[in-house]
Formats: structure tokens, C-alpha cells, sequence
């Protein structure tokens, strides 16, 4: 038997999306640009597409942009907004466990000379809202933040920072790195005060290197990839027809019957945190009831490295991950679980499960009986 239990990583593309990105490839494989008969079918998948978005997040059309997948929606929203707004200030707000897609332009940035402040969490990776109060100023241009946390499920008070930011000062750009919440929660950035919002195609069962940025109107976004003018100008190059049609496809089919989803992915969720309570010397990091995200489960595994676990949980066909599918493959240790004070001879010692819609509970049933049958194994091959 086999076991998925990396999902935050990647999911598997649905048949429906693998089924419009081939026949993009292979029937409709116009360029949107072209005038003709293949262009013009083209532009229709980018169109649909973008209507599916304009639906699911109320918003209007030309806030919507395509890009290569979070990666490049964060890098564009984070760079494009701060060099766009830097005549208004030079301070930056930033979570402390933001994902490397979000450090990493806002390093740059503070080599660029704007001033940062890292907002730290609590044991549960909870923003404190009076210390984004303090943080704020009349320099701040841009605030950033997680919706949900990809290593230990923490579901930040988006629309409560939203409201202090923009009281204090509308002109604020309030950016959302949306990519493990799409697809989970119902979002809709105007009513929630979101000017800048996230989306990865593959964490919904869509194609890889496909993702959108949505921009708030009248938000100023400066592009970075010039060119052929597509997109508005925004994102140029031609489009990937065969990435957007299947993502448009697949965030339609992942937001259908939403709230039933979101149940089963919760009760595997907790079958799985009830059978590893009662397994001596682990500890589960954030929150596990249901006000944390319903596919993400941190378990630190005392006195066995996780790499170690990883691949012995690989060997028996369960599929699991370290920490972020990022970072993972790099030295080092999680800054957010050291960020949320976990053990330090713990931070080596922890998996991430997370699932999909599609996972079952015999497969979870196979992951707690391997668990059992692996875990007094390899502690005893640790103390030998």
C-alpha cells in the first residue's frame, strides 16, 4: 500500500486539468496573440480561466495575472509594490516565518536600503495584532503576511490585520501569501481588505508553473518582466495556455462542494493527532483543533532525526516531508519552529504531514500502523 501524505508539497493533477493541458498542447496550441482561428481558441482558455477567478475571489478581471506559480506571485507582489510605493516610505512588515518565496525579496529589498521589522509569533505561530500596531508608522509602505503557515498549519487574523493596517493608513499595500490557504478557504480580498493575494497552481491540483497574482485596483504593482506587453503590460511574455487553462480548471473543481471537503480533510486530520497522542515521546507544534488548517499536521518525533524517519517511512510507501518542500532539500534548520520556541533537540525530529481531498482513512490507518510498528525500531537502533 501507498500513502501521500505530502500534498503541502504538490498534489496530483487532476484528470480533468491533465486532460485541458494536453489538449492545449496538442489541438488548441495557438498563441493568445495570434489573430487567427489557434489564437483566438487560445485567448478563450485564458479568458475562462480568469472568469473562474473573478468568481471565486468577487473581484474584477483585470486584477487578476497570471504568473509561473507562488514563487513569482510573491516575488512580484513584494518587489513590484515596494519599488512602486518607495517615494511614500521605506519600512517594510514582514511575518518572522514567512515562507523563502517572501524572505528572500524582502532581504533583497533590505539590502536596497528600506528598514524591516519582523513581527515574531507565539507557541501556535499567532501574529500579535498589538505588535503590528506598534510596528507601524508613518514611513510604512508594505505589510506582508502568511494566510496560513505551510509547516505547521497556523491560520493568521487576516482580516483583523487588514483593518488595523488600513486605519492606520489606507494607503498601505497589505500583502497575502495565499498559497496553502487557496483552495481550503473561501477568500475574497476586497471584503477582506487584501490588496495583494497569492496563488500557487499545484498546491490545488493544478499544473506546476502555473499561479495568479491578484492586484487589488488602483494598487501600485511596478512590473518586472517587460516585453510583448501582455497581461496589460503587467507580466509579459507569451502565456502558458496549457498552465492557465489547468489551473483554471482546477481551482473551479477544488472550490465545488467545498465545505464537505473541508470536513473529511478535518476528520482524517484528527484520527491521525488521536493515534499519535497516544505514541510515547512525540509532540504535535501548533494548533490542532479546527481553527488551524485543515491538511497540515507538525509532529516532532523525539530522539529520531526526520530525515532518517522520512526515508523509513518512504521504504514502507508513505510519503511525508521534513518541513517546507523548499527548504528541505537545503541545511539547516526551521526558523518557524524555532520561532514558536519547539525543543531544540526537536527541530531536527519533525515531519509534516499533509493531505488532500482525495486521501482516505485507510491510508491514514497504514501511517499510524507503520508509525507503531517503526518508531520503537529505529529508537532502539538510535540508543544502540
Amino acid at each position: 500500500m501507498e500513502a501521500y501524505l505530502d500534498n503541502s508539497a504538490t498534489t496530483r493533477c487532476l484528470k480533468e486539468v491533465v486532460e485541458v493541458v494536453v489538449n492545449t498542447m496538442d489541438v488548441d496550441y495557438g498563441n493568445p496573440s495570434s489573430m487567427h482561428m489557434y489564437g483566438i481558441k487560445a485567448e478563450k482558455y485564458i479568458k475562462e480561466a480568469k472568469e473562474t477567478f473573478v468568481k471565486l475571489l468577487k473581484c474584477q478581471e483585470k486584477e487578476i495575472i497570471f504568473t509561473s506559480g507562488g514563487t513569482e506571485s510573491n516575488n512580484m507582489a513584494i518587489i513590484g509594490a515596494v519599488m512602486a510605493n518607495k517615494r511614500d516610505g521605506n519600512h517594510i512588515i514582514v511575518c518572522c516565518v514567512e515562507h523563502a518565496s517572501v524572505k528572500q525579496p524582502i532581504q533583497f529589498l533590505e539590502e536596497q536600503g528600506f528598514r524591516i521589522s519582523y513581527l515574531p509569533v507565539d507557541q501556535n505561530g499567532f501574529i500579535s495584532l498589538d505588535d503590528l500596531k506598534k510596528e507601524l508608522c508613518s514611513e510604512t509602505i508594505f505589510v506582508s503576511t502568511m494566510y496560513v503557515n505551510n509547516e505547521i498549519g497556523t491560520v493568521e487574523p487576516i482580516e483583523a490585520m487588514a483593518q488595523i493596517i488600513h486605519n492606520y493608513n489606507a494607503d498601505i499595500v497589505f500583502h497575502v501569501d495565499a498559497i496553502q490557504a487557496f483552495g481550503k478557504y473561501k477568500i475574497y480580498p476586497k471584503k477582506m481588505g487584501i490588496d495583494l493575494l497569492s496563488v500557487s497552481g499545484h498546491k490545488i491540483h493544478g499544473p506546476k508553473g502555473s499561479g495568479v497574482l491578484y492586484i487589488r485596483d488602483k494598487v501600485k504593482v511596478r512590473p518586472f518582466v517587460l516585453g510583448g506587453g501582455q497581461q496589460k503590460g503587467m507580466r509579459s511574455g507569451t502565456e502558458n495556455v496549457p498552465g492557465i487553462a489547468g489551473l483554471g480548471v482546477a481551482a473551479k473543481l477544488v472550490y465545488a462542494n467545498l465545505d464537505e471537503k473541508i470536513d473529511h480533510l478535518y476528520n482524517i486530520k484528527e484520527k491521525l493527532i488521536e493515534a499519535i497522542k497516544t505514541i510515547p515521546g512525540t509532540t504535535i507544534n501548533g494548533k490542532i483543533d479546527r481553527d488551524s488548517a485543515p491538511h497540515i499536521l507538525s509532529v516532532s518525533f523525539e530522539g529520531i532525526r526526520s530525515e532518517v524517519l522520512l526515508h523509513a517511512l518512504e521504504d514502507k510507501g508513505i510519503y511525508v516531508s521534513s518541513g517546507s518542500a523548499c527548504a528541505s532539500n537545503k541545511p539547516g534548520l526551521s526558523s518557524t519552529l524555532a520561532a514558536i520556541g519547539v525543543d531544540k533537540k526537536l527541530l531536527d525530529s519533525t515531519i509534516r504531514f499533509s493531505f488532500c481531498f482525495d486521501t482516505t482513512f485507510e491510508e491514514i490507518d497504514y501511517c499510524i500502523l507503520t508509525l507503531n510498528e517503526l518508531l520503537p525500531m529505529l529508537r532502539k537502533f538510535v540508543r544502540s
